[in-house]
């Protein structure tokens, strides 16, 4: 599903898609930056999935989201991240179904004047993907299927934007 929201000009652009085709990252890139020439900075994300977890191998992950929900949380944090960084644009892609190792599995991508604002925005935004957002990830292992829980760390990675 698709979320629309219309940017400066004017335009309308897809800022979050949940899908299971995998992304472009160039062609996503330059359609977040199109034709907005207040752009200084582009800076972006993407996760993979990575053939090992808490010491064992990984053969696949599948995940699943809430339809309709998924969505809109994701919406609030860019709308969190457009207020508090001045951002000019954002596009979260993110990935359901059965992945592979080197998969990619999300995209953040965000657009602003200067890039320590572009950068900041990103990061908030990916620490709120990975703790809050919600989707279920389950892992395949030699020893069987297994639901994987978000991580102290990335809770705590989300704790340094609380105000």
């Amino acid at each position: 599903m698709t979320m629309l929201a219309c940017d400066n000009a004017g335009m309308t652009a897809a800022r979050v898609s949940i899908q299971t085709p995998d992304f472009d990252l160039s062609a996503e890139i330059a359609a977040l930056r199109a034709g907005d020439a207040r752009v200084g900075a582009v800076c972006s994300f993407v996760g993979t999935v990575r053939d090992r977890n808490e010491g064992d191998a990984v053969s696949s992950m599948e995940l699943e989201h809430y339809p309709g929900m998924t969505e809109k949380s994701i919406e609030a944090i860019i709308d969190k991240a457009v207020e508090r960084f001045g951002i000019f644009g954002a596009r979260v892609i993110h990935r359901i179904g059965l992945l592979q190792p080197m998969d990619q599995i999300v995209l953040v991508a965000v657009t602003s004047a200067h890039r320590g604002k572009s950068f900041e925005a990103c990061e908030y935004i990916m620490d709120y993907l990975k703790s809050e957002a919600p989707f279920w990830k389950k892992e395949q292992t030699e020893q069987g299927a297994r639901w994987v829980d978000a991580r102290v760390s990335d809770e705590q990675a989300l704790q340094r934007w609380a105000c």
